[in-house]
């Protein structure tokens, strides 16, 4: 259990820090701004913005109704004008252009807008920047980037006369815009002009701004003015901007301690919206260079006035529809439902699959909501981040890991689904941006493939040492038999042609009372590794092991001269390991007999209930057994049939007599294999013609003269077990002739 948990977690880790390092991969990073973050604002839908922020469209529209060129470029700048007198008649609170005036037109024109905008006392304009790649500055260069190459500035007759003019540079198609900048760096940090625009929205937070800094660092307070209208009134408010970011980049824990001094301050409701917005003030000073946009929606849903509408504000008869503008920010520039090949579109999360997309004053509009609102889209803290992808990856491995496929891929595509629904929720009411792609695209599959590819690594492993052990019990063939179909295995089977070698041990019983349990183990494994190496050696296999005895087979189709030979030279060469071993053990001896036959045989598997044994069966086995037995009457090592022997050349064998095996009813003729007939020395070959000489007169009943015959044979080997076995049994046969007609066949009633 502990191994499997051990195991599970491993998997898990594994997955949580694949996780972190692709985290790091811009090409990852990329996949959650486009795919993870597109696939939250989907799930949020639109939203309602505030109505604090108006876009007025310079639009084809109105250049229909204005009988004006569509190019807002050669727009007469008196219609600004007039759109400035009209908005102030109206109460806005700033004027925003998103609009480059860069050169001179018509000199009348140029005068009566730059009239307007002096007397309007609150119009920022926007700086033209020709631009290359740099990254944001919390991206890690994953998303669009850009280098600022020329700053270009207002047409000094018009600049002059705006509060201030600034830069609002954004990544062209086919870029996705994802983020904004604040500060826009490489243009000299010069703050942008939706921060300025907000700046002096915010212009009566302003004194509570400086007295809070106050509070928290009563030196850096007297480096600023005590109010802001010094600044507005001298076109200095963009550099004040600088000095105050300035200051906050000086002291990384400002922004924290003033927002810790807010917290701790009134917050009755007469309080709740000022606090609220030194508190964004405080963030966005504070805070990052670069922020991640919060969409309201497609194209106009931030509140939009056509350009020619908004010129019909100073007659109230014929303003129709048109909404309340006192207190509030309006930002002009090229706003309507355009293709991308257009000016000024943008690529965002709900850029339409035909083609529409955002003007950028509307992004312009949109980062001032927010940051009105103090919404934008907040990515979760780096640490957090981490925490959750390994924490992620350690759930996902270990739920995978210690699951069926079928649970695992559930229990993750579950998983994942509450983990959108939660990440969505929390995007929904806070603008906490969770990680999507890495976890869910990622984690989510590897963890379950991962988790798969492993457990059949370890079930294939198992396999294989189930195979191995299953080899030291049965053939290969009936490993892969198993292996393929359990169900059938019980009647699984065949006639094959087939030699059984059966071997025992003599005296087996009486040497098991001598030894304890382990040590006849140990002295049994010893055997058996050397006489199955013959075995093995000549092809053979080991099918059936009992304590002293073991049955090895080799088997074909049909008879073959091959086979038989094979298994003779086998039994010659365990008897010969025998004697090696034998030789290794002291004071201890395992003779040993050996039994040789062939035949038909049916090898399969044998059994019922739950427990079954592959071998073989049939009279095959069963002589080649008996045979092994009557090695104990003869007082031989190996005995051959005649079915096993015939016509085999470079074997010296004898034949030994005919017997009527115990439960047979065909007699059988046997061999004694001696050896090979190489190795063989005349003496051996002479003992052998005796023999044969001796078994013709005893078959002929000639008693004394097979007796004769074979105490010769004896002369030649002392050890020859058949002619002792004969010559007993001659004298028997003297005493008390066989009855019956006689054929030389030796009935033994024993096994």
């Amino acid at each position: 259990m502990l191994s499997r948990v051990i195991k599970a977690v491993s998997l898990g880790l594994l997955v949580g820090l694949t996780g972190l390092v692709l985290s790091y991969v811009p090409f990852f990073h990329e996949l959650e701004e486009d795919v993870g973050l597109g696939l939250l604002f989907k799930f949020r839908g639109g939203g309602q913005p505030p109505a604090d922020a108006v876009v007025v469209s310079i639009d084809k529209e109105s250049a229909e109704q204005l009988n004006i060129p569509e190019n807002p470029d050669k727009w007469a700048r008196s219609l600004h004008a007039r759109l400035i007198d009209n908005l102030i008649r109206a109460g806005a609170a700033v004027i925003t252009f998103d609009v480059h005036f860069l050169e001179p037109r018509v000199a009348e024109d140029d005068k009566l807008f730059a009239q307007a905008i002096s007397k309007a006392g609150n119009v920022v304009l926007a700086d033209a920047l020709s631009a290359k790649e740099i990254p944001f500055a919390n991206t890690g260069g994953a998303v669009p980037e850009h280098r600022v190459v020329k700053f270009l500035k207002p047409l000094p007759l018009l600049g002059s006369a705006a509060v201030a003019t600034a830069p609002f540079v954004l990544p062209r198609i086919p870029f996705k815009v994802n983020q904004y900048w604040t500060f826009q760096t490489g243009a000299g940090d010069s703050p942008t002009f939706p921060i300025v625009a907000y700046q002096i929205f915010g212009s009566k937070a302003y004194g509570d701004f400086i007295r809070l800094l106050e509070k928290v660092r009563p030196s850096l307070a007297g480096k600023l003015p005590p109010a802001l209208d010094t600044a507005i009134k001298e076109r200095k408010l963009v550099k004040l901007m600088r000095d105050i970011k300035d200051l906050f980049e000086s002291d990384g824990a400002l922004a924290r301690q003033m927002i810790e001094e807010l917290e701790r301050s009134d917050s009755s409701a007469e309080n709740r919206e000022k606090n609220k917005m030194l508190a964004t003030l405080v963030k966005l000073y504070g805070g990052s260079n670069s922020r991640y946009v919060n969409y309201y929606g497609s194209p106009h849903t931030v509140t939009t006035i056509p350009f020619y509408r908004a010129l019909q504000l100073a007659d109230g008869t014929k303003s129709g529809n048109l909404p309340e503008l006192k207190g509030k920010a309006v930002f002009v520039g090229l706003s309507e439902r355009i293709l991308a090949e257009r000016k000024d579109s943008f690529y965002t999360v709900f850029s339409q699959a035909n083609g529409v997309f955002i003007g950028g004053v509307e992004i312009a509009a949109t980062a001032f909501l927010n940051m009105l609102e103090d919404r934008p889209v907040n990515p979760i803290d780096s640490q957090y981040y981490l925490l959750l992808i390994v924490l992620w990856g350690v759930l996902i491995g270990s739920i995978c890991r210690t699951s069926s496929i079928i649970i695992g891929a559930t229990s993750a595509v579950v998983l994942s689904v509450v983990y959108f629904v939660f990440a969505g929720f929390q995007f929904k009411t806070a603008g906490t941006w969770f990680p999507i792609v890495v976890p869910l695209f990622i984690q989510s599959p590897l963890g379950f493939v991962g988790a798969v590819l492993w457990n059949y690594v370890e079930t294939n492993k198992e396999r294989q040492q189930i195979r191995k052990a299953l080899a030291y019990y049965v053939p290969d063939e009936v490993v892969d038999q198993l292996a393929k179909n359990m169900v059938d295995i019980k009647n699984s089977g065949s006639m094959v042609y087939g030699a059984c070698l059966f071997a025992d041990v003599a005296g087996y019983t009486t040497l098991s009372e001598k030894m304890t349990p382990q040590q006849l183990s140990d002295l049994m494994h010893k055997y058996f590794e050397a006489t199955f190496e013959p075995v093995k050696k000549h092809g053979g296999i080991v099918v059936n092991l009992k304590g002293d005895s073991f049955l090895a087979i080799w088997k074909a189709t049909h008879m073959e001269d091959g086979l038989r030979r094979q298994a003779c030279l086998a039994a010659l060469d365990v008897a010969k390991a025998v004697h090696r071993f034998n030789g290794t053990v002291e004071n201890l001896d395992l003779p040993t007999r050996v039994g040789v036959h062939s035949g038909q045989i049916f090898l399969g598997n044998i059994g019922a209930g739950d427990h079954y044994e592959y071998g073989p069966t049939g009279d095959t086995v069963n002589t080649a057994s008996r045979m092994d037995g009557l090695n104990k009457y003869l007082g031989t090592e190996v005995l051959a049939s005649d079915e096993i022997v015939q016509q085999l050349d470079g074997l010296l064998t004898r034949e030994v007599g005919k017997f009527m095996l115990k439960g047979k009813t065909q007699p059988m003729v046997v061999h004694e294999l001696l050896g090979r007939v190489d190795e063989a020395d005349d003496k051996q070959k002479k003992s052998c013609e005796i023999f044969a000489e001796a078994l013709g007169a005893f078959r002929k009943q000639s008693w004394d003269e097979a007796m004769e015959k074979f105490h010769q044979a004896i002369e030649y080997s002392e050890t020859d077990g058949p002619a002792r076995f004969y010559i007993k049994l001659c004298e028997e046969y003297k005493n008390k002739p066989p009855e019956g007609p006689w054929d030389g066949v030796i009935p033994l009633e024993e096994k």
